[in-house]
């Protein structure tokens, strides 16, 4: 592991010099002081009985998420993906345009702190690659904290130009004319290198879809961190392509559904090497949260079943098999939150919650949980309404002349402003009752 600085008081950031290509070396030590990483917000107690909040039929659409998830298709390299994979399964392609490329944005954080993020490449020397046993494990993380200003410094490139041309071909797959889309043009609100403001934040871990890559949840990141948390992105290499320092860029291999278990197993222990990292380096790891997309939502379950280190974790529209994992049939000790959209099924709309039949890993999980639950679902969400794509792919629609509902499979009929708010409240109430 290559490491020169951050402070966040427990984590602390202090960017350096970068190379040529835009490597980051980054230094976490802990802070004279400081005992413990707390929020700044006032601390609530833990929850000790379960508590299930579930979307009432006549209740106010607008303080309702409904979310979705279950069945084999999550699993699918395709639909369990982020922003990559999603784009696969979209038929209906149109005519390039001759004229200049589409760009689209990406939403400001509503937060009270500036964000500033860093990228770091770690490499587990204790452990072979699960994929490339030869080799050791390496991986790229993204550290995302408040900043105490950011004169000076860039905003962070949504996707890495790495890995744009496999972006490019999948987005054609979804009809959208290659070349037609200026991928490399959107920002985050993520100033790249800006100084560390110092107060006592919790840390949360962002784990993301089968085959996506760690940036297509940069939108709610950002939230999170805006609103006084350390959140830390990672990439699962091979799963998904991954640029590293030097633009050496290692692509996915196949993984095929035998391999689902092994896969997920990669995910923890890259998850808890992570954490490792964190602690190695002086962060008092006494709030930790969880959550990610997908299989990224299974990975936060499993990981917290095997690492206590992690307090609290949300589940975002991810089956949790029990051929793959545990969690569904042993559950946990500590709070958890199951986010579900809807899914076609017999020609309808079906909510993926704990209270229907979509999704019999979540019943199953829901039975077994000990520690507090709760399960929401967002109405008219597919299942990437809980990835930038839900606010990336209504921008491309009518630049591009494309059909209204060309994108309706994956990100449903939600509004995108409407989801994006639902989301910020219920993740960002629930990590501030339980961190």
């Amino acid at each position: 592991m290559t490491v020169r600085r951050p402070t966040f008081c427990a984590i602390s950031i202090t960017p350096t010099a970068t190379s040529c290509c835009g490597e980051l070396a980054v230094a976490m030590r802990s802070c004279i002081g400081c005992s413990s990483i707390i929020s700044h917000r006032p601390r609530r107690q833990r929850m000790s009985s379960a508590r299930t909040t579930r979307a009432s039929p006549q209740g106010d659409a607008e303080d309702r998420p409904d979310w979705h998830g279950g069945g084999m298709s999550l699993l699918t390299k395709t639909l369990a993906a982020g922003v990559v994979s999603a784009a696969v399964l979209v038929a209906a392609p149109v005519s390039a345009s001759a004229e200049a490329k589409v760009t689209f944005s990406i939403p400001a954080p509503t937060g009270r702190y500036q964000v500033g993020t860093t990228d770091i490449h770690l490499t587990d020397n204790n452990r072979q690659d699960p994929w490339k046993p030869d080799r050791k494990r390496e991986l790229m993380v993204s550290v995302w904290y408040p900043a105490k200003e950011t004169r000076h410094h860039p905003r962070q490139q949504w996707l890495p130009t790495g890995i744009l041309p496999l972006v490019e071909d999948f987005a054609e797959e979804a009809g959208i004319p290659k070349g037609s889309v200026d991928w490399t043009a959107a920002r985050t609100s993520g100033h790249v290198n800006a100084p560390v403001k110092h107060g006592k934040w919790p840390v949360i871990l962002y784990s993301p879809g089968f085959g996506g890559p760690r940036s297509v949840g940069s939108v709610l990141v950002q939230e999170l961190t805006s609103r006084g948390n350390v959140v830390v992105t990672i990439d699962h290499t091979f799963e998904t392509a991954v640029e590293f320092p030097g633009g050496r860029v290692e692509l996915p291999v196949p993984i095929s559904d035998a391999e689902m278990g092994k896969a997920l197993q990669a995910r923890v222990g890259d998850t808890r090497f992570v954490l490792d990292q964190l602690a190695r380096k002086g962060v008092n790891l006494d709030k930790v949260g969880m959550f990610g997309h997908s299989y990224g939502g299974f990975t936060a379950g499993e990981t917290m079943l095997h690492d206590r280190r992690i307090d609290a974790g949300i589940n975002m529209d991810g089956s949790m098999f029990p051929d793959f994992g545990d969690v569904a049939e042993r559950g946990l000790d500590r709070p958890f939150m199951l986010l579900g959209g809807q899914f076609l099924k017999d020609g309808k709309l079906v909510d993926h919650s704990p209270f229907t039949d979509l999704d019999p890993s979540w019943g199953l999980f829901w039975a077994n949980q000990k520690g507090p639950k709760e399960s929401f679902v967002l109405k008219g969400a597919r299942h990437h309404n809980f990835s930038d794509l839900q606010v990336v792919l209504p921008q491309l629609i009518k630049p591009l002349g494309l059909p209204a509902d060309q994108f309706e499979e994956f990100i449903g009929t939600v509004d995108p402003e409407r989801g994006l708010k639902i989301q910020y409240k219920v993740v960002g109430q629930f990590f501030d009752r339980f961190l």
